[in-house]
């Protein structure tokens, strides 16, 4: 076969480094950002932080620059927060989830719940620190055998990071070597010691246990505490299943007297290992700012979420005053990435503000009158308003977020799917879930609302859903069933 050369015509998409550099950025999250900008400060001598707005040379653009920094939140909390009254009987069984939300709730409204004394347990602030660690701190400082420390040793790494004791004493006692011939009562001694540590209730083996070891760290004059051991010793599974009429039969207490005593169980932890974290906070800082002006809904950057740049007219002119080849070429490649890299941060920075406008503009009923109003909207809105491609779109609002007055949301929390309604409208899932909390929120304490009563009086609302996604959505906002959620009235 003999070779020859031919000469063909072809068209083909390529990404310039330019374009494959303002895709990164945009698609990064601003701590991510300010990452890739001191690193890039690092490795270009030309780009510099402008301190003074009024310094000379290309900057990063910023459309907020009236903007009072002290206006600056780090922070994730939700402004919006519904909080429950403490005089609410909240539902108790085994689940150690629903259990953790009854205690949120009472330590949110009540303090620690605990009565005159004011007694809190201490929620040390441990960052850096694995439960492991402080448990054996405290060990070291325990004067235990040599044999007791080998089994203090296996018991503590068999608790888990909620603090219960994940595995049996049997195993823990095989963990031991076999020639020191440990006896079980000597673990059990052993574990006794170990849930008198801090956090209160640790080492537990269940749920019923760590509360039994949190109440006995009372002081003795507690009130309501004998009432609230009696009742965790002999009648947990009573608690349990909400059988509240046969708990009063059986403790001869009248219902007041049996709120009280349950609020004090509401007001222990659930989790006492969690009260121990090495993990470290993380803080959002919001990408944008959206603030009501003379009644109209204004968005703006945030000026603390990525620092202001330039190229450094110093060594930008020094381009002129090279001597050799060399340093002439170091210098322009640095000076052209350094304006690529501007180009990039304003391009990122205009497409953000761009879709933030549009998602207020189309969420303007959630900003005036919350959850309910929230209105269906998915990527392809968005995406023809701004004039841009969906895959765009997702990248602007992934990891980003608007700090409102009713709170700090992420980008995509303004989009969700739709629902129908008999007016031929369309009704979002988020307005939805809202709806439902609300109801739930007002509903009869004895007699709760079931996922098919919800479904009707949605229907009779005109939304049109079913039993099943009710239960979806119930379920996602965290809220046990109806027979779970029974209480006092």
């Amino acid at each position: 076969m003999k070779q020859a050369l031919q000469l063909r015509l072809g068209q083909h998409l390529t990404m310039t480094p330019q374009l494959q550099q303002a895709i990164k950025l945009l698609q990064l999250s601003t701590l991510e950002l300010q990452q890739e900008i001191q690193t890039v400060l690092d490795s270009n001598p030309l780009l510099e932080i402008a301190d003074d707005v009024e310094d000379e040379g290309p900057a990063t653009p910023s459309p907020v620059d009236s903007f009072n920094a002290e206006t600056t939140v780090a922070t994730n909390t939700d402004t919006n927060a519904e909080s429950t009254s403490a005089e609410e009987f909240g539902s108790i069984d085994g689940n150690e989830t629903e259990w953790q939300e009854n205690y949120d709730t009472i330590q949110a409204s009540s303090g620690s719940g605990q009565g005159d004394d004011d007694r809190e347990f201490e929620v040390t602030d441990t960052a850096g620190e694995s439960l492991q660690d402080h448990l054996r701190w405290q060990m070291e400082l325990t004067p235990f055998s040599k044999s007791d420390l080998l089994i203090a040793e296996a018991i503590i790494d068999a608790i888990n990071e909620d603090g219960y004791l994940s595995a049996s004493l049997e195993e823990i006692q095989q963990a031991v070597p076999k020639e020191l011939d440990i006896g079980m009562d000597e673990v059990v001694a052993v574990l006794h010691r170990i849930q008198n540590f801090d956090p209160p209730g640790i080492a537990a083996r269940d749920l019923r246990e760590t509360i039994q070891l949190q109440l006995k760290q009372f002081p003795p004059d507690t009130e309501w505490l004998p009432q609230a051991t009696e009742l965790i010793e002999q009648h947990f599974a009573l608690l349990a299943d909400h059988d509240y009429a046969q708990l009063m039969r059986r403790m001869k207490i009248d219902e007041d007297q049996l709120k009280q005593i349950v609020h004090l169980i509401q007001s222990l932890n659930p989790r006492p290992g969690g009260q121990i974290t090495s993990a470290k906070p993380e803080y959002i800082v919001p990408d944008v700012i959206v603030r009501k002006i003379r009644g109209q809904w204004r968005v703006e950057l945030n000026p603390e979420a990525a620092p202001r740049l330039r190229v450094n007219p110093h060594y930008a002119n020094m381009m002129k005053q090279a001597h050799s080849s060399t340093d002439t070429t170091y210098i322009k490649n640095h000076l052209q990435e350094a304006r690529w890299f501007i180009k990039s941060l304003a391009s990122r920075s205009e497409t953000l503000l761009k879709v933030a406008r549009c998602i207020v503009d189309r969420q303007r009923g959630f900003f005036d009158y919350g959850d309910e109003a929230m209105k269906a909207l998915v990527l392809h809105d968005v995406a023809e308003t701004v004039g841009m491609h969906e895959s765009t779109i997702s990248r602007v609002t992934t990891k980003k977020y608007m700090h409102t007055p009713r709170g700090i949301f992420e980008l995509k929390y303004f989009f969700s799917s739709h629902v129908s309604t008999n007016d031929g409208g369309e009704c979002s899932a988020t307005a939805i879930r809202a709806l439902i909390k609300k109801l739930v929120a007002a509903e009869k304490p004895a007699k709760p609302l079931s996922d098919s009563k919800l479904a009707s009086i949605l229907s009779d609302q005109g939304i049109n859903v079913a039993r099943r996604t009710v239960a979806k959505y119930r379920e996602a906002l965290s809220i046990p069933p109806s027979n779970e959620r029974k209480r006092l009235s």
